[in-house]
């Protein structure tokens, strides 16, 4: 083949190739090097390819590279080069030595192929994979914990309503309550981070929310650093959890707090935004369209570039061993996804730093807040409820509760014990209050389908205090349930039957 042919073809090759000398002094490269590098052939030749260096490799990889290719051998890795607009990219890289007739090296060829979109998405997946094992593992914890905390709130409860109201025991029972409520926060958080909570979507105006949020957020903050909110001039609506984005400003003003142990300035603001296709193409995974944005500024420490890297990744955390969980950041990550949205982050070391959340915007939709319940309603009845629990005491619980409400109740504590009593019982059922996930071989939307064709008139209430089954929810056994999450305290759980029987 002659030198002609051979150069047409080394041209016509996808990956870059680099042929240098013995030095390593580039004699030589194709189009493709030009298109990878943003160099061209004329700028490069007589130069060494360390111009590409970005300095993020250190000085062992090369010593392992001229080592091996100095020796004879073929070397083969990845590097991080940057291309002559400054922009970095990750190559893989094969240099293979050319001998001469005496076998000695006097070329190299270098065969470089871009992978840096491989490198991307090999980071997502195994983040996504990281991310599913342990929402996995604290939506289990979850679970059993909402089953214990659900027992604590009920009898508490029970409890207090038995006692005389300025009593030192009365106020005892009061701080356990309180204690409770607390723990149920932290299996909410890790049921957000698992994405297995249950979301209630409302239509929102997040001036609203952020209004109704920032004196407990002062109080949270402290005097030391100066809060400030500008609400954005008509400002669209969102489809989201109101608790979530609660949540989401908690964790986002706690960070900011830690970040200014000096004090400083937090600044809360609100904005329509309209992100066109030249802004998602620097900001992925951002896609075109209508949005009401969230700021986040602070004045504090501010973040390295490699910490903003890792920000999101669960348990990931820059402060002292016991005053960081490292979930905070990932939940806020896992709620704006949840939501359709996405977040950007701003941040240089001692510049502080802001934190952009993007929301869809939607159309207002009339009655999307839910009316106040009064406090003094009773939820008392008269009907039969059957209750399915596996859980002992939360079990015997309810069954008080709702006895002292009034209603008939049947316990079970599997399928198999509830479609007996079912069939047993000679009066009517009017409620099947179910977990959703149940010992014993039959779960709770097998049990409704079991007993409803029985009893057409059946109202549903399941209970869950882990929500794998509710991410598909349409799949639940009986069109007429709905679900009570765990924990739940007394009037919540009274609340929801007496809205079941309603129904």
């Amino acid at each position: 083949m002659g030198n002609q042919l051979q150069e047409r073809v080394l041209c016509a090759v996808a990956n870059a190739v680099v042929i240098t000398d013995s030095t390593g002094t580039i004699l030589w490269v194709n189009p493709a090097f030009t298109l990878l590098t943003g160099y061209s052939r004329e700028e490069v030749v007589g130069q060494n390819p360390r111009l590409l260096k970005s300095g993020k490799q250190g000085a062992e990889i090369y010593r392992d590279l001229w080592g091996t290719v100095k020796s004879g051998r073929v070397w083969r890795g990845e590097v991080i080069n940057r291309r002559k607009d400054g922009s970095e990219y990750t190559e893989e890289l094969t240099i293979t030595p050319l001998k001469d007739e005496a076998g000695k090296v006097d070329f190299f060829i270098a065969i470089k192929q871009d992978v840096t979109e491989r490198k991307v998405l090999e980071r997502q997946v195994a983040f996504a994979q990281r991310l599913d094992a342990i929402g996995r593992l604290t939506g289990g914890v979850a679970h059993d914990f909402n089953n214990m905390l659900g027992i604590i709130l009920g009898y508490a409860d029970l409890l207090r309503s038995s006692l005389p109201e300025e009593s030192r025991a009365a106020e005892q029972v009061t701080q356990i309550r309180k204690a409770a409520e607390r723990s149920a926060n932290l299996t909410r958080q890790l049921l957000t981070f698992s994405r297995r909570q249950v979301v209630q979507w409302r239509v929102l105006n997040l001036n609203d929310t952020i209004s109704d949020l920032f004196k407990m957020l002062r109080r949270l903050i402290g005097a030391d650093v100066k809060m400030e909110f500008r609400p954005g001039a008509d400002l669209g609506m969102v489809r989201a959890d109101a608790g979530q984005i609660e949540q989401v400003l908690m964790n986002l003003a706690v960070n900011a707090r830690d970040a200014m142990p000096r004090g400083g300035h937090l600044l809360l603001s609100t904005a329509n935004a309209q992100l066109d296709e030249a802004y998602t193409r620097q900001h992925p995974p951002a896609t075109a369209g209508d949005y009401v944005m969230i700021e986040v500024t602070d004045t504090g420490t501010g973040m390295t570039e490699q910490t903003r890297a890792h920000i999101f990744e669960p348990f990931f955390t820059t402060k002292e061993a016991g005053k960081g969980t490292g979930l905070g950041l990932p939940i806020v990550y896992g709620i704006v996804k949840q939501t359709g949205g996405f977040v950007w982050v701003y941040s240089e070391e001692g510049q502080g730093s802001t934190f952009k959340i993007y929301l869809p915007r939607v159309a207002a939709v009339d009655g999307s807040t839910e009316a106040q319940t009064p406090a003094n309603i009773a939820y008392t009845g008269s009907e039969t409820v059957l209750v399915v629990e596996d859980e002992t005491a939360l079990c015997e619980m309810v069954v008080s509760v709702l006895e002292v409400a009034g209603y008939t109740v049947l316990e079970a504590r599997n399928g198999h014990e509830a479609l007996d009593a079912a069939s047993k019982h000679t009066g009517p059922i009017h409620l099947l209050v179910t977990d959703v996930i149940l010992r014993g071989g039959m779960n709770g939307p097998a049990v409704a389908a079991a007993i409803c064709p029985l009893r057409p008139d059946l109202k549903v209430l399941y209970t869950s205090g882990y929500n794998e089954e509710v991410l598909s929810w349409n799949k639940l056994a009986h069109p007429g349930a709905n679900l009570l999450q765990k924990p739940f305290d007394t009037v919540q759980l009274r609340r929801r039957v007496r809205e079941a029987l309603d129904r």
